[in-house]
C-alpha cells in the first residue's frame, strides 16, 4: 500500500512537472525586433504581446490570434510544408488565415499578393498580408501584419517569428501590402 501511495506521488510530481514545463514554452517569443532583443516575456498571452509589440495590453483584443501564434513560435521553415514539424511563409500564412479569420487563400505567396485589396502601409490592420522580394524575386515572401509595425512571418533562420516592418532589412524588401479580398474567386488555386 505505501509503495502504492508513493507510485502515486511520484506519477503526480512527474506530471506537475511536466505541466510547468511545457507551459514554459509558451513564455518564448522569437523575434528579431531590435526593441525587444534577449528580452525576456511573461504573463498572460495578452500582457506578452502588448510588451513585445509595444501597445496597451487592451489592444490585444483577439485572442486567439495570438494563442494560435504563440503555438506556432519557433515551428522551422520547411519549403512546401505546412504542419507543426514545419512551414513556409505562405503555407503558415495560409493556415493563420483559416484558422483564425475563416479566409481562404491560395499557396504561394506572389498568389497570394495578386489577390489582396491593396492598401497603404499606413493603412494596415491586424489581420493583413505583408509581402517582400528576396533575392531579386517578386513576392516572394508573405507574413501577417499585427500591431505597431510588427508582423509575424517564417524566417528561414529562425522560423516563425515576430519581426518589425520598419528594421531597415525588412523595409528595402517591403513590397506589397493589403488586406485579403472577400470578392477574388480562389477557384483554381
Amino acid at each position: 500500500m505505501i509503495f502504492t501511495n508513493r507510485k502515486s506521488v511520484l506519477l503526480s510530481i512527474l506530471f506537475f512537472g511536466i505541466l510547468a514545463f511545457s507551459s514554459c514554452k509558451s513564455s518564448k517569443i522569437l523575434t528579431d525586433v531590435s526593441s525587444a532583443r534577449n528580452k525576456s516575456f511573461s504573463g498572460s498571452v495578452k500582457e506578452r504581446y502588448a510588451s513585445l509589440l509595444n501597445v496597451s495590453e487592451k489592444d490585444i483584443v483577439n485572442e486567439k490570434l495570438y494563442r494560435f501564434i504563440d503555438d506556432w513560435m519557433g515551428v522551422p521553415n520547411v519549403p512546401g510544408k505546412m504542419d507543426k514539424k514545419g512551414a513556409d511563409c505562405s503555407g503558415f500564412t495560409i493556415l493563420l488565415q483559416k484558422e483564425i479569420y475563416n479566409r481562404q487563400l491560395p499557396r504561394t505567396a506572389r498568389q497570394m499578393a495578386e489577390t489582396v485589396k491593396r492598401k497603404y502601409e499606413e493603412e494596415l490592420q491586424e489581420g493583413d498580408l505583408v509581402f517582400f522580394d528576396f533575392s531579386g524575386q517578386k513576392f516572394s515572401h508573405v507574413g501577417v501584419y499585427l500591431k505597431n509595425n510588427r508582423f509575424v512571418h517564417v524566417s528561414t533562420s529562425k522560423g516563425v517569428i515576430v519581426s518589425n516592418l520598419k528594421d531597415s532589412w525588412y523595409y528595402k524588401y517591403f513590397s506589397r501590402c493589403g488586406s485579403v479580398n472577400p470578392e477574388v474567386s480562389l477557384t483554381g488555386f
